[in-house]
């Protein structure tokens, strides 16, 4: 018999933490068959070597998680034990090799594992989550560690340029000008994982390029490694041109928020359209990004339940 145990702050912790019942913890004695208990904010694990090692992993994910973004769902708490028990977990994972020699990115929460995975060993991956999670973020890592291993000889980054509540035209300086506010998150991304000499030399060369998605038209591309974010702001047609500039040896990387389409009324998303018929095609994966993948400010998942949720009266405000 093995034993271990972990440190809980405090009882409302622990109760987030084994969820309404105790169903987390049902859920994790009847995978692992460990016996788990809790006394004087201490959580005591007992079984064999092999399974208690892998409850602490998946007690210390959800712990994480309860301080992150708080309660997990029992989706969530299964998601831990498939990646724990299949012996991958976001911790153990090694970082993602940048052109930054010191920085280190790794993903962080098991969805974020899973995309990660998906964009490892498929030619196109569509990521669906809200503002936060490290859709874009992870796939430029990606895409910058796929150069450097010469496994692709260029990256071009996309982004449809759809005014939301903004005009382009009421915007200062030419179209250049006007254009960059929306690449400008990309190309926040890559300057953290590329040193600006290097950075500005591959721009120059066009071995990076960051551009609006009307440029896209017409183009082949080959041995590239293509990133559609804020993919729901595209039109069907749209979606459908930028998918087939795909050329052999690329892969493709689309990524966005359903829920925040900037179209105008009565127009379908693309990438909506796209989750429907790309659907079981094989050399493609679909990722489902969630809140409790949200690794920016923890007053991120809040203002997104805020969101959510119904919208307080202004008497409720003031209470």
């Amino acid at each position: 018999m093995f034993e271990n145990t972990i440190s809980v702050v405090d009882t409302d912790s622990l109760l987030s933490l084994f969820g309404p019942r105790d169903q987390n913890l049902r859920k994790i004695r009847e995978a692992l068959a460990v016996d788990i208990s809790a006394h004087d904010h201490t959580i005591h694990i007992a079984g064999d070597r092999e399974a208690v090692s892998q409850a602490t992993e998946v007690l210390e994910q959800l712990k994480a998680h309860v301080d992150r973004s708080g309660p997990p769902s029992l989706d969530e708490v299964t998601e831990a034990l498939t990646l724990v028990q299949a012996g991958r977990t976001p911790s153990e994972s090694p970082p993602i090799e940048v052109l930054s020699p010191n920085r280190k990115v790794r993903p962080r929460t098991p969805g974020q594992f899973r995309y990660v995975e998906a964009i490892h060993k498929h030619d196109l991956v569509l990521g669906v989550g809200p503002a936060g999670t490290g859709k874009t973020y992870l796939a430029v890592a990606m895409a910058v560690s796929a150069l450097k291993q010469e496994q692709i000889r260029k990256i071009v980054l996309v982004r449809p340029a759809v005014e939301a509540g903004e005009s382009l035209g009421f915007l200062p300086g030419d179209m250049h000008a006007k254009i960059n506010p929306y690449l400008r998150p990309l190309l926040d991304a890559l300057a953290e994982m590329v040193d600006y000499d290097q950075l500005k030399r591959y721009m120059e060369s066009d071995v990076i390029e960051v551009i609006p998605l009307a440029y896209m038209r017409g183009r082949t591309l080959n041995e590239a490694f293509i990133i559609l974010d804020e993919a729901q702001n595209t039109t069907v047609s749209q979606m459908k041109m930028f998918l087939t500039r795909m050329g052999r040896g690329s892969r493709i990387v689309v990524s966005g928020d359903i829920t925040q389409v900037d179209l105008p009324p009565h127009t379908q998303s693309g990438l909506t359209d796209a989750l429907v018929r790309l659907r079981g095609i094989e050399g493609t994966a679909q990722v489902q990004l969630t809140n409790a993948d949200i690794v920016r400010h923890r007053l991120v998942q809040e203002i997104l339940r805020a969101y959510e949720g119904p919208r307080k009266g202004r008497n409720d405000a003031q209470r």
